[in-house]
């Protein structure tokens, strides 16, 4: 990762920003625990507690993600959005997750309900991010989206039918293994930072590599790690 976004950024750390950045960057991108870093990092020589590992994700995690959002080009304008669940201390979340045609990861939403509040909600804070309405949305049949795309989407086409959003629901794949990784999700808030960061970092090292050539393959992942 580019370590040089911000040089106040890593002012205080007696870690040189490359190590902080590559302990990030191995704890999002790989189905790794903090003390799985920490061993990852011993073996280099390199001295650290989990907890240390820890605060520096909680730290930097998110800041690498938004200034991968920052840089990368414009995303589709097909957006497949599906739900879902999450068990939280017993209790039921609805993880709202957003990707293009591409299967670029658009935004995560965390909430408790799953009606047309919730879906404003999410439709608001895709349009805040992105900056940019859809050509088309593509949905399973929940009504909660057409109520909701008809108040703040209605010139957007609106495609429902659960075989269409195979896409959207094979990008909770990740989320599910992160969540078995960590023993499940301890709160709702940990649960929407963790995927906050965890979505763009380790889409943006995920390219389709079943659609490129070995030597594409490699010059893309060199230009995503100078990112």
């Amino acid at each position: 990762m580019n370590t040089q976004t911000s040089s106040s950024l890593y002012k205080g750390f007696r870690y040189p920003p490359e190590i902080m950045s590559h302990a990030v960057w191995l704890y999002f991108r790989f189905s790794l625990s903090f003390r799985d870093v920490e061993e990852l990092l011993a073996q280099r020589g390199i001295v650290v507690t989990y907890e240390t590992v820890r605060q520096w994700c909680l730290k930097f995690g998110q800041t690498y993600a938004n200034e991968l959002r920052r840089r990368r080009p414009r995303c589709g304008d097909t957006w497949h959005l599906d739900e879902g669940f999450l068990t939280i201390r017993g209790e039921r979340h609805y993880l709202w997750r957003a990707v293009d045609q591409d299967g670029n990861v658009l935004d995560i939403l965390v909430q408790s309900r799953r009606n047309k509040q919730a879906a404003k909600r999410f439709f608001r804070k895709l349009l805040k991010e992105l900056q940019y309405v859809p050509h088309v949305i593509i949905t399973d049949k929940l009504k909660s989206y057409g109520a909701a795309k008809r108040e703040l989407l209605p010139g957007v086409e609106h495609r429902q039918h659960k075989g269409l959003n195979n896409r959207a629901e094979n990008a909770h794949q990740p989320t599910r293994l992160r969540e078995k990784k960590m023993r499940r999700f301890k709160s709702a808030k940990q649960a929407q930072r963790f995927l906050s960061a965890f979505g763009p970092i380790a889409g943006h090292f995920q390219p389709r590599r079943h659609r490129l050539r070995a030597g594409e393959y490699r010059t893309i992942f060199q230009d995503r790690f100078q990112q």
